[in-house]
């Protein structure tokens, strides 16, 4: 099998490009942009955003020409533009899905409705997805990869982010027969579950970053979903609801997955985690039963065992999308996907005393945040998933902070796609989980 790159030019010799859309000209998007311009053999060929200015910036910032951007949302104009070369700036996320043009659909909106629209409407007109949407993934990933597989193809999370970072470590260590006893992320700050968009504004600002998104780090929630994605691709549970969260150096993290009764600090193997003091970061804990295994572990400088770590000190998030995307169009591969079904689940937890008749707002925000269980236990507790949560979700009794928020608590005043799809995989899987309320009359 050619690498990646080789294989990238020998299209682009032979007059092929790997043909792009893209939904979402936020920052993940213009990176992307950006450095598929730089790559041979693949281009974003139409992109789509509700302010169309973002996409002209992220063409131009990329250093397309303005006489090479097709503003339209017309299919017809569209489709010629790319034909003649062009690249199209458009406001309908439907005109990406659908152009006969696009090979792959990656999409950066990072909002879990949208990205559950454009994965579904991407794989009914047969077209690769990339989803840079973990949080729409772990909510309704196994039966957008069941239809991708039924229509022949490919549903994947990406490289850079971390849980494609992850799975590229555990896939080297699975496929040399190490035993893999724990996988896991840094996190870049202190968990802060009272943490809203008011209270990370300063840093945020600083930053250049949202607000809302720099919360939604630091409540949790992203990390939670993130190794919530690995658990369903793997099969790795949490050590307990929420993971430990413990503080270490890269050097320390073998001592702590050792069992408690061997003197480590955690109850199970195969389990992911994560870990304050290695951001940005990512790491498997492998071990080995044979002797000669060891010995040359340790010979390499790899500790002196039971456990050693595989670490890997960055992910380039959007910037290595590009290499998910030609997996998908070359080998039919995916880079993270939900192999394993649903074995995980981010659930909703309010972030503050909420009232009866209260709405939620939604990820990073000043109502609830996300806490990963197992699929078992949170559907014991008929826990709500945090991939369902947006401003038309209103809560039918008052909720104490802290408190996990169930399907009972609440009713949906205004249906989506992602609890319709929802309802289709509960519905789909043997194991099922609690069903949404129905809309509210």
């Amino acid at each position: 099998m050619l690498g990646i790159n080789r294989k990238l030019q020998e299209l682009e010799d032979n007059g092929i490009l790997i043909k792009v859309g893209l939904v979402g000209a936020g920052q993940m998007g213009r990176g992307m942009v950006s450095q598929i311009e730089n790559m041979v053999g693949m281009r974003v060929v139409i992109t789509a955003d509700i302010q169309i200015e973002n996409v002209v910036h992220a063409y131009t910032k990329s250093g397309v020409a303005d006489a090479d951007i097709i503003k339209t949302d017309n299919p017809d104009e569209a489709a010629e533009a790319v034909r003649n070369g062009k690249v199209v700036a458009t406001t309908d996320a439907q005109l990406v899905t659908s152009l006969t043009e696009v090979d792959v659909v990656v999409d950066a909106t990072g909002v879990p409705d949208i990205g559950a629209k454009i994965a579904w409407d991407a794989i009914l007109n047969k077209k690769h997805i990339v989803m840079l949407n973990v949080e729409a993934d772990v909510t309704i990933g196994p039966l957008l990869k069941k239809m991708a597989d039924a229509s022949g193809v490919v549903y994947t999370g990406t490289a850079g982010d971390e849980p494609g970072a992850i799975m590229e470590l555990y896939d080297f260590a699975d496929a040399l027969g190490f035993e893999v006893v724990a996988l896991g992320k840094g996190k870049n700050n202190p968990l802060n579950l009272d943490a809203n968009p008011d209270t990370a504004a300063e840093e945020a600002a600083r930053k250049g970053a949202s607000a809302k998104m720099l919360a939604s780090f630091q409540d949790g929630t992203k990390t939670m979903v993130e190794m919530t994605a690995v658990a369903n691709a793997t099969g790795f549970l949490p050590d307990k609801p929420g993971m430990n969260g413990f503080v270490s150096d890269v050097k320390g993290l073998p001592e702590i997955f050792k069992l408690k009764e061997d003197g480590g600090q955690v109850g199970n193997k195969k389990i992911v985690e994560y870990i304050n003091g290695i951001a940005p970061g990512v790491f498997a804990i492998v071990a080995s039963e044979k002797d000669e295994v060891n010995h040359e572990m340790q010979y390499l400088s790899m500790g002196e065992g039971p456990n050693y770590v595989l670490y890997r000190p960055y992910h380039l998030t959007s910037l290595e999308t590009p290499i998910s995307i030609a997996r998908a169009f070359i080998y039919n591969e995916a880079t993270i996907a939900p192999w394993k079904g649903l074995q995980a689940e981010t659930v909703t937890v309010a972030k503050t005393d909420l009232d009866e008749g209260q709405f939620l707002d939604s990820i990073g925000g000043f109502t609830v945040y996300g806490s990963i269980l197992s699929a078992a236990e949170a559907k014991e507790q008929n826990a709500l998933p945090m991939g369902l949560v947006d401003r038309n979700v209103q809560l039918k009794r008052a909720i104490k902070k802290g408190e996990i928020i169930s399907y009972d608590d609440v009713v949906q005043t205004k249906e989506s796609t992602i609890w319709r799809l929802r309802r289709m995989q509960d519905d789909t899987f043997a194991v099922k989980t609690a069903k949404p309320n129905p809309v509210k009359a």
